[in-house]
């Protein structure tokens, strides 16, 4: 009997193994949560990588962060994170200044634009959001998912 994801794949052979299987089920539901995430953001002009981004810089405060320290804290990897803050910049959601103890060194600050927009989507959007993509899953079946992602994420 096909699995799920092989119905909805429409694929006839069943998957070399269950770690493949497992595999494409973890990509196409994060591939499922992002389009869902993108349009709710998208009548913001927004990615759901710039909106990281925005949120990581508000916590940062008025003191800002290095670009490195940016990519490391983003939920998804952008290989490419300067043209992600050239994109916020030019919108004049952010602004980026070079540090006054060296001079290598950029630092990236959230914009009142910024603030503004983030405001305008609301502290709680996302989190109902959120809470609308697993509101069929209970108290323990969340659980158990965010337990079995960290082990999936942090083999040993």
């Amino acid at each position: 009997m096909a699995g799920a994801l092989q119905r909805e794949l429409k694929q006839g052979k069943p998957f070399a193994s269950a770690h493949v299987e497992a595999f494409l089920n973890l990509l196409r539901t994060a591939d499922h949560a992002h389009r869902e995430t993108g349009a709710l953001l998208k009548p913001y002009d927004l990615t759901p990588a710039q909106y990281n981004v925005l949120r990581i810089l508000q916590g940062a405060g008025t003191d800002g962060l290095p670009c490195g320290e940016i990519g490391a804290r983003m939920v998804t990897h952008d290989p490419d994170i300067t043209r992600l803050l050239d994109r916020l910049e030019k919108r004049q959601l952010a602004t980026r200044v070079r540090s006054g103890e060296d001079r290598r060194v950029v630092v990236v600050c959230i914009a009142q634009a910024g603030v503004e927009l983030l405001a305008a989507i609301g502290p709680d959007r996302l989190e109902a959001f959120h809470r609308e993509q697993f509101q069929h899953l209970t108290s323990d079946q969340l659980a158990i998912l965010i337990d079995l992602l960290e082990a999936a994420r942090h083999r040993p």
